[in-house]
């Protein structure tokens, strides 16, 4: 994954990581500051092969050990991961807006086609605004498009938006190589590094959280909040 490498080497690491939690909806960890991530849904038995191979002797690691579980072949390890290179990041907020996603596709997918990877909660009132709106989903619903399908739907998309849940099932680049090389490509949720070397690849806007209020996050998350409940948060918006 040269996009990790790429984000792990604007890092300093020089810093104690001071909390870790994994809910069942989302993953935070204190470092310089307080960052998410999605917790991946799997229900598969872990009695005999842990998701998270350390758990509970994680603090007192460094930062860059914590940061490198973003390779591990364990998603929930990847989340923790992620989140840790999120809270090393120094998000420069003067190139950031307070703005939804579902707002910015709105704004950007107006009468054009629309391919999203992952079904959000904004879909329907996005398919009322776009020409066309696909759906890719690794679980998919009722009028979406299997995983199978984004070799075919997400190049011929207009605008594209790419949940970060991606980031750990180690797909993102694949997903971004599909995308025109004229299409309006967002990254999005609270997994997505607010982080300019994204731009690099392709993508146009990032879509991300960034938390204000540490204890109320790892009070939420700690107690299974989903990303709709949880508090003491800010969804920014960077913009190429």
């Amino acid at each position: 994954m040269k996009i990790l490498d790429d984000l792990l080497s604007t890092l300093d690491f020089d810093v104690e990581v001071v909390d870790i939690r994994q809910g069942p909806f989302q993953t935070a960890v204190v470092t310089r500051y307080c960052a998410l991530a999605s917790t991946p849904h799997d229900h598969g038995n872990h009695h005999e092969r842990p998701a998270v191979r350390e758990a509970g002797a994680l603090l007192g690691k460094s930062a860059l050990e914590i940061a490198k579980m973003a390779y591990s072949s364990s998603p929930f390890e990847v989340a923790i991961g992620m989140a840790t290179i999120n809270s090393l990041l120094e998000v420069d907020e003067e190139c950031c807006v307070a703005l939804n996603a579902g707002d910015l596709l709105l704004e950007r997918g107006n009468a054009k086609r629309v391919a999203v990877f992952g079904h959000f909660p904004f879909v329907d009132r996005l398919r009322q605004a776009v020409r066309e709106l696909w759906v890719i989903e690794q679980s998919p619903g009722e009028g979406d498009f299997p995983e199978s399908e984004a070799e075919n739907l997400m190049p011929q998309a207009d605008v594209v938006a790419i949940t970060g849940a991606t980031f750990t099932n180690h797909t993102i680049e694949r997903l971004l190589r599909l995308c025109h090389p004229e299409a309006y490509v967002i990254v999005l949720g609270p997994t997505v590094p607010l982080s300019p070397v994204l731009f690099g690849y392709g993508v146009d806007a990032i879509s991300g959280t960034r938390v204000v209020d540490v204890e109320v996050v790892l009070q939420g998350v700690s107690q299974g909040a989903t990303f709709r409940q949880l508090e003491g948060i800010q969804r920014l918006t960077m913009q190429k």
